[in-house]
């Protein structure tokens, strides 16, 4: 599995994973073990949820599974060390 943040055009910001096969070009998909940014409590933008993950400032969803998740504006990769924290 993929570990990746995704946008959305209602402004919503989830990390999860994705397929491996998955065509990131979709403007839909399923998210798997899947968390939304509430609030992302950050001083280096949207950019620092991927690069380094949420900081003690961010406010983070329960998991859920997403089985489709619509109108995706953006995905991005998320880095070994901030999957821990989104995930902790």
């Amino acid at each position: 599995m993929k570990k990746v943040l995704v946008t959305t055009v209602h402004r919503g910001v989830f990390a999860g994973e994705i397929e491996e096969t998955q065509d990131i070009f979709a403007k839909a998909m399923p998210l798997q073990n899947a968390r939304m940014a509430i609030y992302w409590g950050t001083t280096r933008g949207l950019m620092e949820l991927c690069e380094s993950g949420p900081t003690s400032k961010s406010r983070i969803s329960a998991p859920a599974d997403i089985p489709m998740l619509h109108d995706i504006t953006g995905i991005f990769t998320i880095s070994d060390v901030a999957w821990a924290k989104w995930v902790a």
